[in-house]
């Protein structure tokens, strides 16, 4: 029978095991010991395996399910399954944890078919798999992203009573399912396992409590975690840093302290998980100053920033455009005892090419070498746009001729930039050409690489061909975003197409893409440049009925506008309207 055939048939057999066990082997008062210490990699366990299989008396089933398990926590498993048959072709003795042992890692390897081929083999020599066998078998559904396939099993299991599940099965049911985007299942699983014997205990409600925040269920989180501890199950910290990545992912600042009181209520200690769950969440919301202090907090409480802390530090900097601390971060690495990792190069890098400092990006580009570390796309990526953003093309594309010869695997993102580099090169038929290149590479253009070209080519008075483009989208699967209409409409103005606005607007709306502000700004400013304020008007009117705000630029126009008339009172009482309401 093929291993297909027979995976299929696995299943069938899963409710009624009931052959008995056998070749679990003998005692053997003479046995000799297997010496392990000798097994340093793959190539000495393979070794080790040979001369056991020459002993006599036999090693126990002990003995080769030890060699088994060092092979796989070398995650060597396609050696172990060659293992486990040559195991099987000599009569090596074995018993239903050696066949365990073959099913995750054919787990491992995303062939859970073959896991189940295993299982149906373990029935039919007689042996009874048990909750680990079926829980592995979960796992490898998961793994293998046969996410039903691992829901029915679990309850399979459960309706027909072939094994109790343990806290283990239950945690892999519901971390897979949350893990998997099917939070609602998973919630519901959890509640139904509720009301049987098989409580779920803490590990369990934390990966639903963390499948929920990742979800934006914030509020279903808490209150489940109120009713878990009504239940008895005390949080830990693993419940609470989960609880406070999904506070500060939705920035609920204020739940976030009451959270952390709670953590000090409680006397639950922070981990340096959670401090850089805080140190990263701050640095995002450009609240670098918290992030300080709560780095303060961590030493104090004798926890060691690790390198994740400082890259979250760095990056905070970097975004904030205070090159000089990110620097000063990146030099206390090394003297706290830490090596920085391409993650924190990338960071520094980006940062300097933000603020044009080329040259220093460029040094660390070539300093990741001499600190052990290999480039990765995204510092390429980071470096070659640096160099377009500087006019630097052709340097820009000998470095992503370096990044194919040293085979870093280009990504979507990494064509977008070049793509937008041939436009900033106003080389517009060469982009058009790139575009049908990169497709046929396997790199589908998504909305933002749409929008690179649709605004190269805006910027080049290309108008009919980026208008042509954007009726595209729609038959490839894409909806043109606010960011996409607002180019179109600027190109359109400089061409004097109001009409031709007006429709786009009109089918930009019919299309569930709402205008924003800058689009608004982008429309009167075109207009009051041409002098045509009857015309900007109207789009005035609807910015304050729909509460947007006039930019710096549109003000300025505006102001120009009163002072050429100054009996103009709806115009200076539409201007009142347009303030940004933080400058009030």
């Amino acid at each position: 029978m093929s291993r297909k055939a027979t995976a299929a048939s696995a299943i069938q057999l899963i409710p009624t095991p009931t052959a008995a066990k056998f070749g679990t082997g003998t005692h053997h008062k003479n046995r000799r010991r297997v010496d392990f210490s000798c097994v340093k990699d793959v190539n000495d366990a393979i070794c080790l395996f040979r001369e056991m299989l020459r002993m006599r008396p036999q090693p126990s089933i002990p003995s080769y399910t030890k060699l088994l398990s060092a092979i796989v926590k070398m995650k060597h498993h396609s050696v172990a399954l060659s293992v486990f048959d040559e195991m099987r072709q000599k009569s090596a003795p074995v018993n239903e944890y050696t066949f365990t042992i073959a099913i995750n890692c054919y787990c491992l390897l995303n062939r859970v078919d073959f896991g189940l081929s295993i299982l149906g083999i373990l029935f039919k020599s007689g042996y009874e798999p048990d909750v680990t066998t079926f829980g592995t078998l979960i796992k490898g559904h998961f793994l293998d992203d046969k996410v039903v396939e691992a829901e029915k099993l679990f309850k399979k299991l459960l309706v027909f009573k072939i094994c109790e599940p343990n806290d283990v099965m239950i945690l892999t049911a519901i971390n897979g399912l949350c893990k998997a985007g099917q939070t609602i299942p998973a919630f519901e699983l959890l509640h139904a396992l509720e009301k049987t014997k098989w409580k779920p205990n803490v590990m369990a409600y934390n990966a639903m409590i963390d499948g929920l925040c990742k979800s934006g269920m914030v509020d279903d989180a808490l209150q489940l975690l109120s009713q878990m501890t009504a239940k008895g199950i005390s949080p830990d910290v693993v419940t609470c840093s989960s609880m406070i990545q999904g506070l500060c992912d939705v920035g609920r600042w204020e739940d976030v302290r009451d959270m952390l009181d709670e953590m000090t209520n409680l006397k639950i200690s922070k981990n340096v998980y959670t401090f850089n769950i805080l140190v990263d969440a701050y640095c995002k919301e450009g609240r670098v100053k918290d992030a300080e202090d709560v780095l303060q907090d961590m030493m104090q409480q004798n926890i060691s920033p690790g390198i994740i802390t400082y890259n979250a530090l760095i990056e905070g900097y970097c975004v904030a455009g205070n090159m000089s601390k990110a620097k000063e971060v990146f030099n206390s690495i090394g003297e706290n005892g830490l090596k920085p990792s391409i993650i924190t190069y990338n960071s520094l890098m980006d940062g300097y090419c933000k603020k044009g400092k080329i040259e220093e990006a460029w040094r660390l580009f070539l300093e990741v070498t001499h600190k052990g570390l290999k480039h990765n796309t995204i510092t390429y990526c980071t470096m070659i746009h640096g160099l377009f953003n500087k006019g630097r093309f052709v340097e820009g594309w000998n470095l992503f001729k370096d990044m194919e010869v040293r085979q870093v695997h280009p990504n979507l993102h990494t064509y977008t930039i070049l793509l937008d580099g041939l436009c900033k090169n106003r080389e517009i038929d060469k982009a058009l050409t790139f575009q049908h290149s990169m497709e046929e590479k396997g790199f589908i253009p998504d909305i933002i690489t749409y929008g690179t070209l649709i605004n190269g080519l805006c910027k080049n008075r290309k108008h009919e061909v980026a208008r042509v483009l954007l009726n595209e989208l729609p038959s490839r699967g894409l909806q043109p975003d606010v960011r996409i209409y607002t180019m179109i409409v600027g190109s359109l103005f400089r061409e004097g197409s109001m009409e031709e606005t007006k429709l786009l607007l009109v089918k930009m709306e019919e299309g569930g893409c709402a205008p924003n502000s800058c689009l608004y700004n982008v429309i009167v400013q075109s207009l009051l440049r041409r002098n045509e304020l009857p015309e900007a008007t109207p789009f005035l009117g609807e910015m304050c009925e729909r509460g947007f705000s006039a930019d710096v630029t549109t003000m300025s126009l505006l102001i120009d506008e009163l002072q050429g008339d100054r009996e103009n009172v709806m115009l200076w009482e539409m201007i009142k309207k347009l303030v940004p309401k933080d400058i009030l």
